[in-house]
C-alpha cells in the first residue's frame, strides 16, 4: 500500500470513529501533523502573572483598590519624592501592580480575574457602590458568573467564576 492510500485509509477510519465528514477528519489530522513542536521546557515553569495597571492619582487609586476592593498595599517605590509611584496591591492570591509611570501600561486596560466566591465579592462591593460609577451587575451565562468594576482611570476588572 502506498503512503497516500495509507493516509486516506487513516482519514476514513478517523471520520467513522469521530462521526464526522472525511474533509473534517482530514483537516484535523493534517493540523495535528503540521503543528509546531511543543515549546515546553521541563526546567521552566511559569508561576504567576501580575497585571500592571496605569493610574494617575495616588489618593484615588488607594480609595478604589484599598478602600473599595479591600486590597492591601504590599510595597511602594518612587525614585524621588516628586516622581511617579509604582506599587503592588493584593488580596489573597490576586496581585496587581499599579503604576503612575507613563509608558508602563495603557489606561483603559481589562483584567479578567478567575475566582471562587464571586457572588460573595459582588455582595460585598455592592454595599460600597458609592465609589465612582461602580454598582456592579452580576451576570450568569455560558457556564460562568461574572461582574465588572471600573477603576477611576478607566481600567476594567472583570471577576468571574466557572460554574
Amino acid at each position: 500500500m502506498t503512503a497516500d492510500k495509507d493516509f486516506k485509509q487513516l482519514v476514513r477510519a478517523r471520520a467513522r470513529k469521530q462521526r464526522t465528514s472525511y474533509a473534517s477528519a482530514r483537516q484535523r489530522l493534517l493540523a495535528t501533523a503540521t503543528a509546531p513542536a511543543s515549546r515546553e521546557d521541563p526546567s521552566m515553569k511559569f508561576t504567576s502573572v501580575v497585571p500592571i495597571l496605569r493610574t494617575f492619582d495616588t489618593d484615588r487609586a488607594t480609595e478604589f483598590y484599598v478602600d473599595y476592593l479591600g486590597m492591601t498595599v504590599d510595597w511602594e517605590h518612587r525614585f524621588e519624592p516628586d516622581l511617579p509611584l509604582y506599587r503592588q496591591v493584593s488580596r489573597g492570591d490576586l496581585v496587581l501592580h499599579l503604576t503612575e509611570h507613563q509608558g508602563d501600561s495603557t489606561p483603559g486596560s481589562v483584567v479578567y480575574i478567575y475566582m471562587t466566591g464571586v457572588r460573595d465579592l459582588h455582595a460585598e462591593l455592592s454595599e460600597k457602590f458609592s465609589v465612582g460609577r461602580n454598582k456592579p451587575g452580576l451576570e450568569s451565562a455560558d457556564g460562568r458568573t461574572e461582574f465588572a468594576v471600573v477603576d477611576p482611570f478607566g481600567n476594567r476588572l472583570r471577576f468571574g467564576e466557572l460554574e
